[in-house]
């Protein structure tokens, strides 16, 4: 009888004060997965490969080493969010605003970048092998020593980005805007860059071996130590180009359509 008196006491108690059993607060991966948005949480090491996140609210949000590997977020805003080391492998980010995101160190190897807006990102370091960027928009983007080995990037928009010592081997860059970008030492070997901009780029170092330049835009562009070994410059523009020498042009061509500056001959291409 005591026991039960005091256990009804205790009840009483509780409904008068409005004390309910505790239940533990989602955690920010269960919120994402719940509602599919999460602004500023902290999803640091979290894992949600393959799960889809369409047009998913991540602004500041920390993904710090998270892996979303083949995961689903067309559409999503990311601006200001934090993907340091990140496994973005294979991920889909069409359309999705990453502007002022931190990304130094991520791997977005064969991801779906096309139409995703990168505007003053930091993405040093990171893997774009294979990735989709067309329509993509790199605007002041700062990608020193990032790799884009056989990335596919029609139209793709690097206006005044940094871009010193990025790999962009075999990569597809048809009428890409690198107007005014910093790409001093980055490579070009075998890229397919038709009707490409480089208008005032700092090419200085360049490796552009087996490139194809046709109807390229290289106004005013520096080619200090550049190296055009067996490059295709049918069409393309490169009045007042500033360091450009005869010894290190190899094998180049040139139709006539193509603007050089004086002292610059081009064998005619076939």
């Amino acid at each position: 009888m005591v026991a039960r008196s005091l256990a009804l006491h205790l009840c009483s108690f509780l409904i008068a004060y409005g004390v309910a059993a505790a239940v533990a607060d989602p955690t920010p991966m269960e919120t994402l997965r719940a509602t599919g948005s999460c602004p500023r949480c902290d999803l640091r090491l979290s894992e949600a490969r393959g799960l889809r996140f369409d047009r998913a609210d991540l602004r500041g949000a920390v993904l710090r080493e998270a892996d979303f590997k083949e995961a689903i977020l067309a559409g999503a805003d990311l601006r200001d969010a934090d993907l340091r080391r990140g496994e973005f492998e294979r991920v889909d980010l069409t359309g999705a605003d990453l502007t002022d995101a931190s990304m130094r160190g991520v791997d977005l190897e064969k991801a779906v970048l096309n139409g995703a807006t990168f505007v003053e990102t930091d993405l040093r370091d990171s893997d774009l092998g294979e990735a989709q960027i067309s329509d993509a928009d790199f605007t002041k983007a700062d990608l020193r020593g990032a790799t884009m080995v056989r990335a596919s990037g029609t139209r793709a928009v690097f206006r005044s980005a940094k871009m010193d010592g990025i790999d962009f081997e075999r990569a597809n860059l048809m009428e890409a805007d690198f107007s005014e970008s910093r790409l001093m030492l980055a490579d070009f070997d075998r890229v397919r860059a038709v009707g490409a901009k480089f208008r005032r780029a700092d090419l200085s170092g360049v490796r552009l071996s087996s490139a194809d330049l046709t109807g390229a835009d290289l106004t005013e562009a520096n080619l200090t130590n550049a190296l055009l070994r067996r490059t295709r410059l049918a069409g393309a523009d490169l009045t007042d180009v500033k360091g450009l020498t005869a010894t290190r042009i190899i094998d180049a061509c040139g139709d006539e359509s193509t603007r050089l500056p004086p002292g610059i001959t081009l064998k005619p291409c076939d």
